[in-house]
């Protein structure tokens, strides 16, 4: 850690290096803003600084606070726009100051403007989703406290340490000790919390290297500093400064530089990108943060300041070597750790806004849901470019992605970071996934004509994901308990055969009545309909009970079952194969090692089944990695396993998403990747990679056609599970349908039977 001395001293070049390469080890080549609206609740304020136009007297304005219904279309503009946060700026304590602001609080039945801004917060909350973030000023203990319940951070800029500038001459919320004492506070109330420093307001950079100390001091006794603004002063006509020079921009990248080095790594570094003509200096000292940038409202503290636009931004962050993504107003380390810092009324709201890092979902789209995917790769892939040049260069993606190239194994870490791939990153993962399908299985699409029959909805498992499963007398949810006949299973049997299946899939619940010979019974009814259609059916739970209950060894019960007409088994029941994860989303299932070894076991005694993966509830992406490492290993041992298939999280209708416990499935960026990731992670181990157009429908497919899959799974007559978790793309693709989804590619689309050989070999 540099010295003060070695701070003000070392050149500014030299400094801007040695800030980037922290910045770069602790945050990588990623940069963030926040989409956000600006809600100004009050222009009032008892301050009068000497820089600034927002805060204004009651005649120039018309009216002392925004009405709740005004604040509420600001919020509903921003939400349409894609915004995750709502951030309220407004003036410090204005009924301090004027009779006005106490005459209209207590008018509309409030006894503050704290009072009034938690109702305000708790207003966007509650009929928007948006985050709110209060920048409120200074406040006590009490009024922070206040506040925590309804906004997921909380902010005030600390501008300053030094003591008798003449730009807070007026400005009693200005005082140095009172604004380190809120800083104290929020980090005794373990409130995420956003402050800065304001350069160019007549302060030294050892004023700025204090300030910067002091946060750190306050940071490393309560860890709740997430982001330190390095704002730069511009002078502003009507204002007690306005013939003052602005920021010199040297003097900004120092103080960025310095910010980086001072304060400890995890705390993120912004420059507010409309304070600055030119982008790319505030890169190069060391920013990792944009910021809050709205498509909606002006930047009402800097009004004369419009934001760049999004494309602006994103080219500017690229062209200079990063991607850029999108954050909520609570950063990933503080949204994960949701017991520690956030108020149980904010957990949810943070959680339903995230993506599985914690960042913000960048689209509306979700799994089996209705909006269209946003086009990632709806142009076709180009040649791959050289890993040297362009926004991923360098980056720790394009490493990966070039030892790839040259063969060499991802292993956990590795998937990871290729899971970490945003913007430009994404597309080139999609292309070395590509590249590897094309040379792995060619350019045929695949798919099997095939029926389900879900034999019942009757189980006596709790999967808290599962909007299929009813309990014995459960109605809350769709459907009605069922228990097909067998003679039912026979007539569907016939009548797909009759319209050309070649498979039949065998599914259901764990119904309390069933023994292990029910299970033979099923097999018996479907060989009484077709002799020759291939059963694929019965999870490494069914199998698992149906042992249990007939009191066998699970080898010596599959054998019974392979004996009985059963050729395969699906990889349903995996869900994510670590059991962290599994205790939330299914804790009474069988664990990992259970499920492996039900898979192992029937490779062993001739079976082949498939992986699958149902991701984008509450996991983040390094269970994804072990998923994939643990399935690779035992395809490695037993060569079993002949595809694997994801499936996205649908969560409309399940138990966990109702229960606010869970994220809304993924989005399409980590959708694309887990197909990408896995074709990269199994390459040379399984060839096939296949995709649930139930989940993803037809543009969703044809795009993850794209990224390495090579196979759309079945016609999928009387799909009804994914349906009953609120997926709204059918229960049967008809070949002409799946026809139109391939035919834009170039590619044939080929009928295979279930264990990829030719149809009708």
């Amino acid at each position: 850690m540099l010295s003060d001395a070695d701070l003000l001293h070392t050149s500014l070049e030299d400094l801007t290096a040695l800030a980037r390469a922290v910045r770069d080890g602790a945050h990588g080549r990623r940069v963030t803003y926040s989409p956000k609206v600006f809600i100004p609740l009050t222009m009032l304020c008892r301050d009068r600084c000497g820089y600034c136009t927002f805060a204004k007297a009651p005649a120039r304005v018309t009216a002392p606070y925004l009405l709740p219904e005004e604040v509420l279309t600001i919020a509903e503009a921003g939400k349409a726009a894609g915004c995750h946060e709502a951030l309220f700026t407004l003036g410090e304590q204005p009924e301090e100051r004027y009779p006005v602001a106490t005459e209209w609080l207590a008018a509309h039945g409030y006894t503050s403007t704290v009072d009034y801004l938690a109702a305000m917060c708790r207003l966007v909350l509650e009929e928007t989703g948006l985050l709110p973030h209060a920048n409120a000023g200074a406040l006590d203990a009490t009024d922070l406290a206040t506040l925590r319940p309804v906004s997921a951070s909380q902010g005030m800029m600390l501008e300053s340490l030094a003591e008798g500038l003449v730009a807070h001459r007026g400005a009693p919320d200005k005082v140095p000790g009172r604004r380190l004492a809120t800083l104290e506070f929020a980090g005794e109330l373990a409130i995420p919390f956003t402050t800065g420093i304001l350069i160019g307001i007549g302060d030294q950079r050892s004023d700025q290297l204090a300030a910067l100390h002091a946060i750190a001091a306050a940071h490393g006794r309560h860890g709740h500093v997430q982001e330190v603004i390095v704002q730069n002063f511009l002078p502003k006509p009507g204002t007690a400064m306005a013939k003052a020079a602005p920021c010199p921009p040297e003097d900004l990248q120092w103080a960025i530089a310095a910010a980086r080095l001072v304060l400890p790594p995890e705390i993120h570094v912004q420059a507010p990108p409309n304070l600055s003509d030119d982008l790319a200096p505030l890169l190069h000292a060391g920013i990792d943060d944009w910021g809050g940038v709205s498509p909606v409202t002006a930047d009402h503290v800097n009004p004369e300041r419009a934001w760049p636009a999004l494309d602006i931004l994103r080219a500017a962050t690229e062209a200079a070597g990063h991607t850029l993504a999108p954050r909520l107003t609570v950063y990933p380390a503080f949204g994960l750790d949701a017991a520690r810092w956030l108020d149980p009324a904010l957990r949810f709201p943070v959680m339903d806004a995230s993506d599985a890092e914690g960042l913000a979902r960048d689209s509306s789209w979700c799994s089996g849901g209705e909006e269209p995917p946003p086009p990632l790769l709806r142009a076709p892939l180009t040649p791959r470019a050289a890993f040297g040049s362009g926004a991923a260069a360098g980056s720790a993606v394009a490493e990966v992605l070039a030892g790839v190239v040259l063969g060499q194994e991802v292993g956990e870490a590795e998937i990871v970071t290729l899971f970490s791939a945003r913007g430009p990153e994404v597309r080139l993962v999609a292309e070395v996934a590509d590249d590897l399908r094309r040379n792995i299985a060619g350019d045929d699409v695949t798919f099997v004509r095939n029926r389900n029959i879900n034999y019942t909805n009757v189980c006596t498992f709790k999967c808290r994901f599962c909007a299929f499963s009813k309990g014995p007398l459960s109605l809350n949810l769709r459907g009605a308990p069922y228990l097909l006949e067998l003679d039912e299973v026979t007539r569907r049997v016939v009548e797909a055969v009759e319209e050309g299946a070649t498979e039949v899939c065998l599914q259901g619940g764990i119904h309390p009545n069933f023994d292990g010979d029910y299970y033979l019974h099923v097999l018996e009814a479907v060989r009484a309909g077709s002799a020759d259609i291939h059963i694929h059916g019965f999870t490494a739970l069914e199998v698992t009970e149906g042992a249990r209950r007939s009191e066998v060894p699970l080898a010596e019960y599959l054998t019974r079952l392979k004996e009985a007409g059963l050729k395969t088994l699906p990889g349903t029941a995996a869900e994510i194969l670590d059991d962290e994860v599994r205790a939330l989303i299914c804790p009474d299932k069988i664990n990992t090692e259970e499920w492996l070894e039900a898979h192992r076991t029937a490779h062993s005694v001739g079976l082949r089944s498939n992986i699958t993966i149902m991701f984008g509830s509450v996991e983040q992406p390094v269970s994804w990695a072990r998923h994939m490492v643990r399935t690779r290993d035992l395809q490695r041992e037993t060569g079993g396993f002949t595809e694997f298939v994801p499936l996205p999280f649908v969560h409309m209708a399940t138990p966990i998403y109702l229960q606010k416990k869970a994220r809304r499935g993924p989005t399409f960026r980590e959708t694309v990747l887990m197909h990408s990731v896995a074709r990269i992670a199994y390459a040379g181990d399984i060839d096939n990679i296949q995709v649930s157009w139930v989940k993803m429908g037809g543009e969703g497919a044809r795009q993850l056609l794209r990224a390495g899959a090579n196979d759309l799974g079945g016609t999928l007559m009387d799909e009804n599970i994914s349906r009953a978790a609120g997926a709204q793309h059918g229960q049967r693709m008809g070949v002409e349908e799946l026809e139109a989804i391939v035919a834009p590619l170039g590619r044939p689309l080929v009928q295979r039977s279930t264990l990829y050989a030719s149809a009708g070999a």
